[in-house]
């Protein structure tokens, strides 16, 4: 039960608090501080307690010149707050000026809980985190090429390992551009969607590293969590299998692990790590995949951690959505838009590749096409008649009705989940992984009609109507999809992991997919799981299922957006059905989307080679 601070409490804060615009948190922390400080101004505690509740809904700051569009984290709806309430914009600038809350500027002093640079106003804290990131990133964009072998320098021997790199392939000018940028800058991006070839042009990179010299131990695969860093280690070991000759023989020994891992997380803490600064990674380069995953404070913390003379190469879709904790990273990194540096351009000139920047965008699809596509290109292209037209042309990829019509979810959801019981009762677990990535429930919310919890009962009453003969009173019967929903470094578990409850003669195990490994743990080991039939699509990032099914919620939801709608479709590898109305599918379709930063503009200032 939450405490009642209606005493100390304003009625500002109140007012915003019954509107749904700020949580019980954040009244708690502006309510707090504000008397710790001796703030009496209700303005400035409002914007306190406004810029906690836009760090939990993933912003780094809160944006004053757009305040009033503030979306609350987890919000279904939220309501109107009275006109007469909102403070008028320059008092309430001129009010933050004074308090003693807040440092102003870039270069004031720290020790105030609050800094106001320009019309954004951060927690002092990630105002740090983000001056990390947009500092550093910038020092090691200055040294433009970088080798760890003075072979690299050598344009003839660079165009000769990238010839090789491709000759099995078809010539492709953003991968080879891709692999050469990777190759020659401290700091690379490789973006793209589903299918553009991202882990096939990672391949070939980390290829053409060990041709150059760097040493498989100098190497570190990371991502953000336990399942993308399985992925990331089974699809890089498979793509390296397509490489000419020998080439991918020395990333077999190669393994990924997160990024938590990667910097020796410290038990019972959030962002303490045994590498920092002070003990850098001994590793010469760093790759990190789901990069759109990662948060700003982890990416701080990375950074901090990386050897100035350390390679870092960012591997990920940057239209996905952003992490669920604050910031949007790669996003950003992608959005900024310093020119091409010129040292960089003349050796990809040389090479006979187009300039570019450090950011390498990848957009030929190899492997998702059709209708799938194209409506994932409308929808990115904010084009809402175009993914009406094309949901409504009756391509047998999509379906969209309304819930009461969607027989072929049931059908859908229960064939998966009968298979997945069936393989689980006999103790298969490989065929109980692969009946868990056919099918998925995505939801945006957790709760309510359209959230995930209403979903999973929904599903385990088809499952018994279909007779599965369970007892869902048991949580470890045979079958059960699991979530992992909190890290267990100490069991080789992580937030996002999926797996399956497997009968065994030593009683249900927990099954895993690890590359393509299994691994298995008595149930009674683990602790923070939850059903899986249907799940966020937060949570859902970086997984693939043959199908998935996506509960659209009303039109009117802050949740609805343009980045979770394309996340969602392109999870689906062969077939994607949308439960809801055309109003709730343009409303996704058109809503892009916010989250306060000022990493992009920082980033975004010319780099000047030395």
């Amino acid at each position: 039960m939450k405490p009642d601070l209606s005493v100390s409490a304003t009625p500002v804060l109140a007012e915003f608090e019954s509107a749904g615009l700020l949580g019980w948190g954040d009244v708690h922390a502006a309510t707090k501080i504000g008397f710790l400080y001796g703030e009496p101004d209700d303005r400035v505690r409002l914007a306190l307690a406004l810029t906690v509740a836009a760090l939990r809904a993933g912003s780094v700051c809160l944006d004053l010149t757009d305040v009033r569009n503030l979306v609350p984290p987890d919000a279904e709806t939220t309501g109107p707050v009275p006109a007469d309430l909102w403070p008028d914009d320059a008092e309430w600038r001129a009010a933050l000026r004074i308090s003693p809350m807040v440092a102003v500027g870039p270069d004031a002093p720290t020790g105030r809980p609050l800094r106001l640079v320009d019309d954004l106003l951060y927690l002092e804290r990630y105002w740090r985190d983000e001056s990390i990131v947009a500092d550093d990133l910038t020092r090691r964009q200055t040294t433009t090429v970088i080798a760890t072998t003075p072979a690299a320098y050598d344009t003839d021997a660079l165009r000769g390992a990238i010839d090789t790199l491709f000759s099995n392939a078809h010539p492709d000018v953003a991968q080879t551009t891709a692999v050469a940028v990777a190759l020659l800058t401290p700091v690379s991006v490789i973006a793209g969607g589903p299918g553009t070839g991202k882990t096939a042009t990672i391949a070939r990179v980390l290829a053409g590293l060990l041709e150059l010299g760097v040493r498989a131990p100098g190497i570190a695969l990371a991502a953000p969590t336990g399942k993308a860093a399985a992925r990331m280690e089974e699809a890089t070991a498979d793509a390296a299998a397509q490489l000419p000759g020998s080439l991918g023989a020395g990333l077999a020994a190669l393994h990924a692990q997160t990024i938590h891992r990667l910097l020796g997380w410290v038990p019972d803490s959030r962002n303490r790590f045994a590498h920092n600064a002070g003990n850098p990674l001994p590793h010469d380069v760093v790759v990190v995949d789901e990069a759109s995953m990662v948060s700003l404070p982890l990416m701080a913390r990375l950074l901090e951690a990386l050897r100035p003379d350390a390679r870092l190469i960012l591997v990920g879709d940057p239209d996905q959505l952003a992490p669920v904790e604050a910031g949007a990273v790669l996003s950003d990194i992608v959005e900024a838009v310093p020119p091409p540096p010129a040292a960089l351009s003349a050796v990809l000139r040389d090479l006979g590749l187009p300039p570019s920047r450090a950011v390498v965008r990848l957009r030929t699809n190899w492997r998702f096409s059709g209708a799938l596509a194209e409506l994932a290109e409308a929808v990115l292209a904010g084009d809402d008649d175009e993914a009406l037209r094309i949901v409504n042309r009756k391509d047998p990829a999509i379906f969209v009705g309304p819930d009461e019509g969607a027989t072929d979810v049931q059908r859908r959801a229960t064939d998966a989940a009968l298979a997945m019981i069936a393989a689980a009762t006999r103790g298969d677990a490989a065929a109980a992984i692969q009946a868990l990535g056919r099918h998925r429930v995505l939801c945006a919310h957790r709760h309510g009609p359209f959230g995930v919890s209403s979903w999973t009962r929904k599903i385990e009453t088809w499952m018994a109507a279909a007779g599965a003969g369970l007892v869902f009173s048991d949580p470890w019967y045979p079958g059960r999809p699991l979530l992992v929903t909190q890290n267990a470094p100490d069991v080789g578990l992580w937030n996002g992991d999926t797996g399956v409850v497997v009968a065994d003669s030593g009683g249900p195990r927990a099954c895993f997919a690890r590359g393509h490994a299994i691994a298995s743990y008595s149930v009674f080991t683990l602790d923070e799981v939850e059903t899986a039939h249907a799940m966020t699509v937060h949570k859902a990032q970086g997984s693939q299922f043959d199908q998935v099914t996506l509960v659209l919620p009303p039109p009117d939801s802050p949740l609805l957006t343009r980045e979770l709608l394309y996340t969602a479709i392109t999870r689906a590898r062969e077939h994607v059905t949308l439960i809801g109305t055309e109003d709730s599918l343009r409303a996704a379709v058109r809503r892009k989307a916010r989250r306060a930063s000022g990493l992009a503009a920082r980033l975004g200032q010319p780099v000047v080679d030395e």
